[in-house]
């Protein structure tokens, strides 16, 4: 019994219930209109005294809803509705507004369903409970049958009015089996009308690859920014131990070193944060540039212990700002590398210049500078080279990272003229 009850009255039954008198009540003033359209045609008792004039403002009104369904919002609210009262999975269902032809002929016809779907039920849950309840309880109340109620002529006989109590009983399960079909039906639908087109789904996949290329570049950013300044202090703070005693100046200088490049990298950390916290950040350090920044890069750098041989062949001035702000990064990442994996007390060469309309930046330090060090790249790094690689290809360029006679050498080439 229970099994044949919770179809029909279970809680999934009565929200598809709600959802369709939602959908009644949205009929209405499309109803009303029609009724307005159609009242010449109606006597002196009005348009609801007539059912073929009820129907024909009914069938009016609904040409109208799919009309209004091209609002932007509709799709929305009608999602959210099946969503919270038809148990439809949310990822089967589109949020945003419909956009194209489809999407909108898709969300006039659910809506336009639903209405009517729901105008039907709605009515027949208004008529059918008070003239169920009276046919059950016709046979205890006498004054019942003397009454003006407009009840068939059939319940005179003794026989039909035994039957009445059933017929209420049967006619209250038909309702619940009407709604809880129709329900199921609008549940099965709404997928088909109301989920995501191909336009949607291309638009959230445009909208995920917005979203991962900004987490990437902030990944770049910070992996460029902090692990510089943290290989840098590391050989500024190790080098400034070991001469201690020794060479004061030196370690007065190696602590000015850390204490600029600690700040710096402070301020570029904050930068990025903002903008994972608010979507920018106003007010923050800029970004640094190579025509701003180059110096003092080197200057840290040099403080590392590593002896450093720029060859600028290019006024950083006259590049453009994309370009001078990656191709400062580009540089930072190539510097940085150096440090890590060839150590302290290496010589460094970084050469930057503007050659066939692109800008050439190579970085080359000797593979086995320091005792105990593998030369090249670290077991599980890259992470560094792949972020070069990813700058470079976003402009356009191209990277070539390797052994080359005793050195490893990174070569990346920029075209000048995509750089705006």
């Amino acid at each position: 019994m229970r099994a044949f009850a919770r179809p029909l009255f279970g809680r999934r039954a009565r929200l598809r219930w709600v959802h369709l008198i939602l959908g009644g009540a949205l009929a209405m003033p499309y109803v009303f209109v029609g009724a307005v359209l159609v009242g010449p045609a109606a006597d002196d008792t009005g348009v609801f005294t007539s059912l073929p004039l009820q129907l024909s403002s009914f069938g009016i009104g609904l040409p109208l809803a799919a009309l209004t369904s091209l609002f932007p919002l509709t799709r929305p609210l009608e999602s959210a509705a099946v969503r919270w009262l038809c148990g439809v999975d949310a990822d089967r269902l589109a949020d945003g507004p419909a956009r194209g032809r489809v999407a909108k002929g898709r969300t006039a016809a659910w809506y336009t369903l639903h209405l009517a779907l729901g105008g039907i039920v709605a009515g027949m849950s208004l008529a059918i409970p008070p003239f169920a309840a009276v046919l059950i309880v016709l046979p205890l109340v006498a004054g019942l049958r003397d009454s003006r109620l407009g009840l068939p002529d059939v319940l005179d006989h003794s026989w039909a009015l035994a039957l009445a109590p059933v017929a209420g009983v049967a006619s209250l399960l038909a309702l619940a089996g009407c709604a809880a079909g129709a329900g199921a039906l609008l549940a099965r639908w709404a997928p088909a009308l109301l989920g995501p087109t191909p336009e949607d789904r291309l638009a959230a996949a445009e909208a995920r690859a917005a979203d991962l290329a900004v987490r990437n570049r902030l990944a770049r950013e910070l992996h460029d920014s902090v692990g510089h300044a943290l290989s840098a202090v590391t050989l500024q703070a190790s080098a400034a131990r070991r001469v201690l005693d020794g060479d004061p100046e030196f370690v007065r200088e190696a602590l000015a070193a850390i204490e600029e490049t600690t700040r710096r990298t402070v301020g570029e950390l904050d930068a990025v944060l903002g903008v994972l916290r608010d979507g920018d950040a106003p007010g923050t350090a800029p970004a640094p540039t190579l025509a701003d920044d180059l110096d003092g890069l080197l200057r840290r750098t040099r403080a590392s212990g590593v002896t450093v041989t720029a060859l600028v062949g290019t006024a950083p001035e006259a590049l453009p700002p994309v370009l001078s702000r990656e191709a400062y990064r580009i540089v930072q990442e190539g510097l940085g590398n150096a440090l890590r994996h060839a150590g302290e007390g290496v010589a460094v060469t970084l050469r930057v210049e503007v050659r066939d309309g692109h800008l050439e930046i190579t970085v080359t330090n000797p593979l086995a500078a320091a005792p105990g060090r593998r030369p090249g790249p670290r077991p599980g790094g890259g992470h560094g080279l792949r972020g070069i690689g990813d700058r470079a290809r976003l402009l356009g360029g191209s990277v070539r990272a390797g052994p080359v006679r005793g050195d490893w050498r990174l070569h990346v080439r920029l075209p000048m003229r995509t750089a705006t």
